[in-house]
């Protein structure tokens, strides 16, 4: 559930400190914070809004659609607010550019609405730039996948009014360095993903500006070979941050334990990736032309395989797994869906530390130290 309240008392700890206190909102600012008894410690936690950079759908609203409205895009935002993410960035994947660039153009109309803007910080465009190599291209359509095309960005990001922030592609193909060093010269983030690049191509690409592994360990061959490969390659990187998707499909537990091992905590992104099926219920449905199963444990697969078909995953339910996988603390596995890609995306000014004086948007959720679940997640977003 989502609030929209300029006054309130919140009781519960602060994620940033572990510390029970007493938060006051006056006029949509963080008002005061009082520390509280510690004898004790509060189930509920305080935190900022989640931030999730790729998603692609939710609630069965999918951004990828062959005529996505803006309508579409506002109701998928809205259900994602009732997980607690407040912040996101709709992700765009390869496709025909006029229908890549309609759904870019659903979500700038979308963003005119006051709240809907507030919550888009930006659009990920993931392809079409990408391997057309079976594995690494991942679920994305072989016939649209192409070499980079300047102008076609440009128009896109003129559609979008210069909300793409985030680029993925591969650095193997043709004419993706040069791509890449505008990409960056233009203050957009560039992601290594869907790529069956060597050790030489991942570094060049990371010497002209690339930031981030986008969902390392997926989108990837089958069998691959022991080293060097691209993951491990991306894995050795200490300026590429790695985002993830922890939801116990995509990577096991011990791949992710292991992966947040090599990055580390100030490089790790908790992602979703989610596709439109997330947030509805288990079943048989149609999408992209295949028949595809909804799982009781939230796993979408081609129908009758175990072949992976999409995320259904939440970032509230990822920072669940990740305390599990880990054995990390609650608020170290926050901080990868709040403070790390805040840090990337250089907004560590408007989703930094929660002090007085600050604009009052949070997250308060339960937390069951002894099932590691957590529950009740509500945003407080005033701006």
């Amino acid at each position: 559930m989502s609030l929209w309240r300029k006054e309130l008392k919140i009781v519960g700890r602060l994620v940033d400190s572990a510390e029970n206190v007493e938060l006051e909102i006056k006029n949509g600012q963080i008002y005061s914070i009082v520390p509280q008894p510690a004898t004790k410690p509060s189930r509920t936690w305080i935190s900022r809004p989640l931030i999730d950079i790729q998603i692609n759908g939710f609630g069965g609203y999918d951004l990828n659609a062959e005529n996505t409205t803006a309508h579409d895009v506002s109701q998928m935002v809205e259900s994602v607010h009732e997980t607690g993410t407040g912040y996101l960035y709709p992700t765009i994947i390869t496709g025909a550019s006029q229908q890549m660039a309609q759904a870019i153009s659903a979500i700038h109309q979308a963003s005119q609405d006051q709240s809907i803007g507030r919550a888009i910080l930006g659009i990920h465009i993931e392809g079409p730039y990408i391997s057309s190599i079976d594995g690494p291209r991942g679920a994305h359509p072989k016939r649209h996948v192409r070499t980079p095309n300047w102008d076609e960005f440009r128009r896109w990001q003129d559609i979008a009014h210069g909300k793409i922030k985030i680029c993925t592609l591969a650095p193997e193909v043709e004419g993706a360095l040069p791509f890449i060093e505008k990409l960056v010269a233009s203050d957009v983030i560039v992601g290594i993903g869907h790529t069956n690049a060597t050790t030489e191509q991942i570094q060049n690409a990371i010497s002209v500006g690339a930031e981030l592994s986008t969902h390392l360990g997926n989108a990837a061959h089958a069998l691959i070979r022991r080293h060097p490969n691209y993951i491990w390659d991306q894995l050795a990187e200490d300026s590429l941050f790695a985002s993830l998707i922890v939801d116990g499909h995509h990577l096991p537990a011990n791949v992710v334990k292991s992966m947040i091992r090599a990055k580390g905590l100030r490089k790790t992104i908790l992602i979703s990736d989610a596709v439109h099926l997330a947030g509805m219920k288990p079943g048989r449905y149609r999408f992209t032309n295949h028949e595809v199963e909804l799982t009781t444990d939230k796993c979408v697969k081609l129908y009758g395989t175990n072949y992976l078909a999409g995320s259904a995953l939440t970032l509230i339910k990822g920072i669940e797994n990740t305390v599990r996988f880990c054995q990390i603390e609650l608020p170290q596995a926050v901080s990868l869906a709040t403070q790390i890609p805040a840090e990337l995306l250089d907004l560590k000014d408007k989703m930094g530390k929660i002090k007085v004086g600050q604009a009052a948007n949070l997250l308060t959720f339960e937390w069951d130290e002894l099932s590691q679940l957590i529950s009740e997640p509500k945003l407080h977003l005033i701006n």
